[in-house]
């Protein structure tokens, strides 16, 4: 709304001075040419801006203007509860709303506070976009016209009807009752119920959605991350799911922990005939036994683990990753 972004306009410049219309547009998301006309607009409700010419100028507000611009909307009280994570916040539609509160929030504080706290905000990252190993976090992305109805008939109470494409299957319409939003791992899922059964639906599936006028059946409380922690565990227990022992190197424990279902066991290796319990503490290496998804989805991770990992059983699986190494290997291998 164009309000919200005035109000937003005064207050980026209240906190960090003179700032060219590129900037500006940058921040607020806009064109140049939105950017003057704001500006015009301004000026012309006596808000007291102006602008500097030559290389380095801009837009600035006299010294001394103060704003009475800082109570926040239902949207940016939103974001700021998903504030921990600012991707949560994007997987919901508020990222805007959050970087809106975020400038109400600083310009609230009192004026030898102010600087201080953006100096502290600049010595803090939180989920950057990549890992240490330069690995990209792709965030599903999800239209922000249909996160905003999901949004807004889980938070009213009426029933919701999505168009939702489930894997491998035809693209069909459903009324549900929403129950509430979750995001794990930049992913954001729909907790529903449909006839009375539990659902879940993830929102990069759902290609449009409508808010009924009905009200949902649904309880008046919930405790989500219960009723979350229970829909994973029959998620985890259910399908063409396959057991690996697998025996792994620390540093890669991690990253088989969180791309396996469910860690089922996790021991330190037992050490061979002849070998001292001692040396193989000092390898570090972990025997565990996980769950994967399907044969597919194991072959898939430990792969990718390369010699970090080792599966030990079921033996159709070390069948399947030896034939797959040897197939590269002969494609790599030295002309004769």
């Amino acid at each position: 709304m164009r309000a919200d972004r005035l109000v937003s306009l005064v207050l980026l410049l209240r906190q960090r001075g003179r700032l060219s219309a590129a900037t500006l547009a940058r921040e607020l998301e806009v064109s140049t040419r939105t950017v003057l006309r704001d500006i015009e607009a301004l000026s012309a409700a006596g808000v007291p801006v102006y602008t500097e010419r030559g290389r380095h100028g801009g837009f600035a507000l006299l010294p001394g203007f103060q704003t009475e611009l800082t109570g926040l909307s239902h949207d940016e009280a939103l974001a700021l509860l998903v504030a921990g994570s600012r991707r949560g916040a994007q997987v919901f539609g508020l990222g805007s709303a959050l970087a809106s509160a975020m400038l109400k929030v600083v310009d609230a504080l009192p004026e030898g506070n102010r600087h201080t706290a953006a100096g502290a905000a600049q010595r803090l990252l939180i989920d950057p976009e990549i890992d240490l190993l330069s690995r990209r976090v792709v965030a599903e992305e999800v239209p922000d016209a249909i996160v905003a109805e999901v949004r807004r008939a889980v938070f009213t109470g009426r029933k919701l009807r999505i168009h939702y494409a489930a894997v491998d299957q035809t693209p069909k319409w459903r009324t549900v009752d929403p129950i509430g939003l979750v995001t794990v791992r930049d992913q954001g899922y729909l907790l529903a119920t449909r006839s009375g059964a539990d659902r879940t639906y993830r929102l990069s599936r759902v290609l449009a959605a409508k808010e009924l006028d009905e009200p949902a059946q649904r309880p008046d409380q919930v405790d989500l991350d219960r009723a979350w922690q229970e829909r994973s565990t029959r998620f985890r227990n259910g399908g063409d799911q396959v057991a690996v022992v697998v025996r792994v190197n620390p540093v890669r424990r991690q990253e088989l922990a969180g791309t396996a279902l469910a860690v089922l066991v996790e021991e330190p290796e037992e050490p061979e005939e002849g070998e001292e319990a001692g040396n193989v503490d000092a390898d570090g290496w972990l025997r565990m036994q996980v769950t994967f998804q399907d044969a597919r989805h194991a072959e898939g991770v430990l792969w990718q683990l390369a010699t970090d990992a080792e599966a030990l059983a079921p033996q159709w699986l070390r069948a399947a990753l030896r034939d797959r190494a040897a197939a590269i290997a002969a494609r790599y291998g030295v002309p004769s």
